[in-house]
């Protein structure tokens, strides 16, 4: 069996591209509160999972409560278990599901657990996430100038903003649009409290997307983005081919602390780094201490 993708909320589970593509657990005891699903539940359920698929790659939004956070530690932490990866990209929940789609689609691949968690990071800087907004005024995931601030208060006025890979914000004005992705993706668009038009309309063609989907607007992203006035989007790499081809590309090495493969410079199930810290050396002896001639560099 693949390595499961699991996801804490069913807003983030997009339709899948083929029939191939596995679906994403949806984690209840991430979606129930403690009060109607038990640490024992969430314990079996994770439990379950770990016994059918061996390793389990959760993504949790970085806006998710810190009840659903601690929940999911309290879990690997009883469990006692090094085969549950908790990634927290910095990507908002459209974003999110996006690389959620694209994990799924790779773990039919060859690709090790280790590998597939660690490239979450490296698929992440390939995700044009972001949203259409009617107010930045609360907005702290992305940098916002005091001009933008005092102009969110003006009735009418809308922003785009990039969160991913590079923070972008402009103010909608004419043929204004935000940076577009080097290569063909797909955009899927989410609705929230404001038209998609700009975002179909006047964004979708600038990047040239290849192609244009809406989809449901997930739970946390009035959180994410401080305002229910918004339409989210997200633009990124459709073909399997090309998302294999990235992360083969990368040179693979093995975690000092768990021993699973990796790429990039950090595992996605213990979070070691990928070499260990140097050992500082002990100061050498005053007396081996030989003084530089003046001038020597």
């Amino acid at each position: 069996m693949p390595t499961a993708i699991a996801v804490t909320g069913p807003d983030l589970v997009l339709p899948p591209p083929d029939r191939h593509t596995p679906s994403a657990a949806v984690l209840q005891s991430a979606v129930r509160s403690a009060r109607t699903y038990s640490l024992d539940q969430s314990l079996t359920e994770m439990h379950t999972l770990i016994e059918h698929h061996g390793y389990v790659i959760v993504l949790c939004p970085a806006s998710a409560p810190p009840a659903v956070v601690h929940r999911l530690h309290a879990i690997r932490s009883v469990l006692e278990s090094d085969r549950i990866a908790i990634l927290r990209p910095e990507l908002p929940p459209l974003g999110l599901a996006v690389l959620a789609l694209q994990l799924r689609q790779l773990s039919i691949c060859d690709f090790s657990p280790g590998v597939l968690a660690s490239s979450a990071r490296l698929l992440s800087h390939y995700i044009h996430a972001g949203a259409l907004l009617g107010s930045v005024a609360k907005l702290d995931r992305v940098p916002v100038t005091l001009q933008s601030h005092a102009k969110s208060w003006m009735p009418g006025t809308q922003f785009a903003v990039l969160a991913t890979p590079r923070p972008e914000l402009i103010k909608v004005t004419g043929d204004a649009v935000l940076p577009a992705p080097q290569f063909g993706t797909k955009m899927l668009y989410a609705t929230g409290q404001l038209s998609p038009d700009w975002v179909t309309g006047t964004l979708a063609p600038a990047w040239q997307a290849q192609e244009v989907t809406e989809a449901r607007l997930p739970g946390e992203s009035a959180r994410w983005w401080a305002t229910g006035k918004l339409v989210e989007f997200a633009a990124a790499i459709p073909d399997i081919s090309v998302l294999y081809q990235l992360v083969t590309s990368v040179r693979r090495d093995d975690c000092h602390w768990c021993g699973l493969e990796l790429i990039g410079d950090r595992c996605g199930f213990c979070s070691a780094p990928l070499t260990a810290p140097p050992e500082r050396p002990a100061p050498a002896p005053a007396h081996a201490v030989r003084a530089l001639p003046r001038g020597a560099t």
